[in-house]
């Protein structure tokens, strides 16, 4: 018992991170891969639930990207359909292909408490899943 109380302190002195937060992690790991994979950035949006977050060019082909931070113990594979289908149907006016991309996050030393600034965590990432 003594166990729990120690570790229950230990948790509240620990500073975790905001949804800001966790979206802008999200971001930088799904904008590092697009980076690495030839992508050119012609907008960026940096605000969660504000879409698409990611508009760039590849192989003249423009991209709108929508990214998620995902919680464990959610899947961030899975996507909202309904946000995801209008999205492509305004990407299709601009001869747009339209992906998500959803970052799973989780404490490293704990599933169960939120990611925090001084632990270690851990990505669950499937890459771009286009949405066609």
């Amino acid at each position: 018992m003594p166990i729990y109380v120690v570790a229950s302190a230990y948790f509240c002195t620990m500073n975790p991170f905001t949804d800001q937060e966790l979206h802008n992690l999200a971001m930088n790991i799904v904008g590092k891969e697009m980076e690495e994979e030839g992508f050119e950035f012609l907008a960026v949006n940096s605000k969660p639930k504000k879409d698409p977050q990611f508009v760039a060019l590849k192989n003249k082909y423009l991209h709108f990207v929508i990214v998620r931070a995902v919680r464990y113990p959610e899947n961030p594979v899975q996507y909202e359909e309904k946000l995801l289908n209008k999205m492509r149907d305004h990407a299709i006016k601009y001869k747009a292909r339209t992906y998500y991309a959803g970052v799973g996050l989780a404490n490293a030393t704990n599933y169960d408490i939120p990611v925090h600034h001084d632990q270690d965590y851990i990505v669950n990432y499937a890459g771009l899943i286009e949405i066609k």
